[in-house]
């Protein structure tokens, strides 16, 4: 084995265990009972999932009744407001805005009600406040003065 390359060395190996008459299975067998050459017996550790832990997460599940696990999610109050009124009043824009502090707002806003963070029922109550924060924001974006749009 000795002015062989490292491929070529494993090549010649499992030729001869081959000839011995040792299967991939047996190899496999011996390595996780004897341990792996190289690294401490502890290292090989046994990881089927126990029937104990399966029995733990099942009596966790059968403690909640039925009717709590198949109870509608409650539309949050501020989804129903959904009016330009009041998505602007939500927003409170005030004179001194800056391109940063309208960012920051439209974060904050899509933080709480974009579609796709929500139950599919209240999707289209979010989606249409996203759409008109969106518009509200775009619009005092563009009635900023110049010098302050890239602050």
């Amino acid at each position: 084995m000795f002015g062989m390359s490292v491929f070529q060395s494993v090549l010649e190996r499992l030729k001869a265990e081959q000839q011995a008459g040792t299967s991939d299975e047996d190899v496999g067998e011996q390595a996780f009972r004897h341990g792996i050459a190289g690294f401490p017996q502890g290292f090989v550790i046994d990881t089927s999932p126990s029937v104990a832990a399966f029995d733990a997460v099942a009596h966790a599940y059968s403690e909640i009744a039925p009717a709590e696990m198949t109870q509608p999610p409650v539309m949050p109050e501020y989804l129903e407001r959904t009016s330009l009124a009041e998505v602007a009043a939500e927003l409170a824009f005030e004179e001194q805005e800056t391109a940063t502090t309208l960012a920051a707002k439209r974060r904050r806003f899509a933080a709480a009600n974009h579609p796709d963070r929500l139950p599919a029922e209240f999707r289209a109550n979010a989606t249409a406040r996203m759409k008109l924060a969106n518009m509200l924001i775009d619009e005092a974006s563009r009635r900023l003065p110049r010098d302050n749009r890239s602050t």
